[in-house]
């Protein structure tokens, strides 16, 4: 999920005084996380010839998506919920 979005999302369907600790515990493992794959990715194309950081990116990004999907596909916001 790109980085807007999952935020919108978060702060949509968490109560208002816990948005402060959601975000961080977001945004602080992805801000972390992202030092260690362009090394992984760089020694991987420098063992290959073919393009497998992409491909694996890809199948993990797309696994994560899915994973996500089926998770929060019955959760709505409570703005979505209101029964008006």
């Amino acid at each position: 999920m790109d980085v807007p979005v999952r935020t919108s999302y978060v702060m949509a369907v968490v109560q208002p005084h816990e948005r402060a600790a959601a975000a961080s515990i977001t945004n602080v493992p992805r801000s972390l996380a992202s030092a260690l794959p362009p090394l992984a990715a760089g020694w991987m194309l420098d063992q290959s010839n073919f393009a497998w950081p992409l491909l694996i990116c890809a199948a993990c990004k797309i696994t994560y998506d899915l994973l996500l999907l089926m998770m929060f596909r019955n959760v709505r916001p409570p703005e979505e919920t209101a029964k008006t």
